[in-house]
């Protein structure tokens, strides 16, 4: 079963809009300053070849690639939070990957305040997000994205700043930071089994 919290993490949802709390417009400085951080996971999912794996947004008509990511559900490790939305989101299985690093901080993002209202039902202006990296050196056909609630239209794999290009304007500087994060871990290469 979907959890309730992961359907909101990533661009927009048409059952998430909703008016932000006492105002239904975009939020005042003070009240946008005042919202908390959601906290979120996300994965960078590598292949042998070093590339990214990278879907593009169901929910929105334009260019809007992104990697895996989610939120975390009430008592969930990150971990186990990271490699419940990779399952939601790719249909790869927890063994179907090996973690091999993750970000030592977290990281977040600001949603630019018209969007505030729109998403999460008013109630954060960003998130706050552990990021791992897994590698994955399976058969490409084992990535189905015609999951339960499908998050992307169709993917492929990207070099980290293919998908930095790709991404919406208000990630970009969180995909650099994760992939700043994670340098040695990328350029060192994938992790064979």
């Amino acid at each position: 079963m979907r959890s309730t919290s992961s359907r909101a993490c990533g661009f927009w949802n048409g059952t998430e809009r909703a008016p932000v709390p006492g105002s239904g417009q975009t939020p005042s400085e003070a009240a946008y300053a005042a919202l908390p951080y959601r906290p979120c996971v996300g994965v960078v999912l590598r292949n042998p070849d070093g590339l990214i794996f990278a879907g593009q947004r169901i929910d929105n008509p334009g260019p809007a690639w992104q990697m895996p990511q989610g939120g975390i559900d009430p008592g969930e490790a990150p971990q186990t939070a990271a490699l419940r939305e990779l399952a939601e989101e790719t249909g790869l299985a927890p063994h179907a990957v090996r973690v091999t690093a993750e970000t030592p901080d977290w990281l977040r993002y600001d949603l630019p305040r018209e969007l505030v209202g729109k998403l999460w039902k008013g109630r954060y202006r960003g998130q706050e997000q552990k990021w791992f990296l897994m590698d994955f050196d399976g058969p490409d056909s084992l990535i189905d994205i015609a999951t339960e609630v499908p998050e992307f239209s169709r993917w492929q794999w990207m070099t980290p700043d293919d998908l930095v290009a790709a991404i919406v304007p208000f990630k970009r500087a969180l995909y650099r930071s994760v992939f700043d994060a994670l340098g040695d871990d990328l350029a060192a290469g994938p992790v064979r089994r």
